[in-house]
């Protein structure tokens, strides 16, 4: 008896033994794996994997729309996504937080979130009044938050793929399937409708984050960086010599485009008043950074909730946008 105690007790060192050493390796390999200063963005897949404790973070949707957590008393926050640096982004929306400040009377003030996780969970909660971002994530807002879209962008919404005008390798999107793609990473409409195209997620291509679209656009113009890149239409038209360049392998359909929406502690009056301010003469000029930033040629025009529904079936399979 005291020899199988004795049998059993060496065993159980053992294992826990060799679970101390693996977890040791795999700590050393996540730590290989990070990138250094100085080098270029490391190449990885497409799916979002959040920070571990980003669960217990991550807000019920049940009772968000109810009591949305925005602003206080008669403050209303302004936001946009973390797709410009905070100095860029303080230019371009500023104006536009000033502005719409003075014509509802009520103070608003635009708040730029440090990175796509806490731009993410503070929308989730409810925590923006006015917002301006892609089709995709205001259906969804439409569907969850009680929001409603208020003006668009009029150009055309869609994302090209290119490639190298030389590069003679890739001819269609498919053949992406393990290649480096530089672009944005998700939810970016436009990684996303990239990864619509691979059923199987172990096929996917390796997004490279680039943070600007001219950047995106250099890692396949000048710096082989990547095979391939993701670009709005709009912006690949902006690109000085593009067409002798790059050229499309893939473009996709066109959707309404990037839009302003309210949720419900903004009043249908004032609703009204934003929307009617951000198509005058002098919301054009509060708007003409934005304008320039998306290459847009038009500006602005009303819109509905109707045209986004149905949009955010884009984010059925990104972290934290249950349905």
């Amino acid at each position: 008896m005291y020899r199988l105690k004795k049998s059993i007790t060496t065993v159980a060192s053992g294992m826990i033994s060799l679970g101390v050493l693996l977890l040791a390796v795999a700590g050393s390999a996540g730590a290989d794996e990070k990138s250094t200063p100085g080098k270029p963005p490391a190449a990885r897949k497409t799916v979002f994997i959040p920070p571990e404790n980003a669960a217990s973070r991550s807000p019920a949707l049940e009772g968000i729309a109810r009591g949305a957590p925005a602003g206080r008393d008669s403050v209303l926050v302004f936001s946009a996504p973390p797709r410009e640096a905070k100095a860029d982004s303080i230019r371009i929306y500023q104006p536009i937080a000033e502005y719409l400040s003075r014509v509802t009377g009520k103070t608003i003030v635009y708040q730029h979130p440090t990175d796509w996780l806490t731009y993410q969970m503070e929308m989730l909660r409810g925590s923006y009044d006015i917002i301006f971002d892609e089709p995709h994530l205001n259906s969804w807002r439409i569907s969850n938050l009680r929001h409603s879209v208020l003006v668009k962008i009029a150009d055309e919404h869609a994302y090209t793929v290119v490639v190298h005008k030389d590069n003679k390798r890739i001819a269609n999107v498919k053949q992406l399937a393990g290649q480096k793609v530089c672009g944005m990473d998700p939810p970016n409409l436009g990684t996303l409708a990239l990864l619509s195209k691979f059923d199987n997620p172990v096929r996917q291509p390796l997004i490279v984050n680039s943070g600007t679209w001219t950047k995106a656009y250099e890692g396949v113009a000048t710096e082989e960086k990547c095979e391939a890149a993701i670009i709005p239409l709009a912006n690949l038209e902006n690109m000085s010599g593009s067409e002798n360049t790059v050229h499309v392998i893939y473009k996709t359909k066109a959707l309404p485009n990037q839009a302003f929406s309210a949720g419900p502690r903004v009043s249908t009056l004032d609703q009204a008043k934003i929307s009617a301010a951000l198509l005058s003469r002098e919301g054009r000029a509060a708007t003409a950074q934005l304008m320039s930033a998306y290459a847009s040629a038009i500006g602005l025009v009303y819109a509905n909730n109707k045209e986004y529904a149905g949009l955010d079936v884009y984010l059925k399979d990104t972290w934290g946008y249950a349905r």
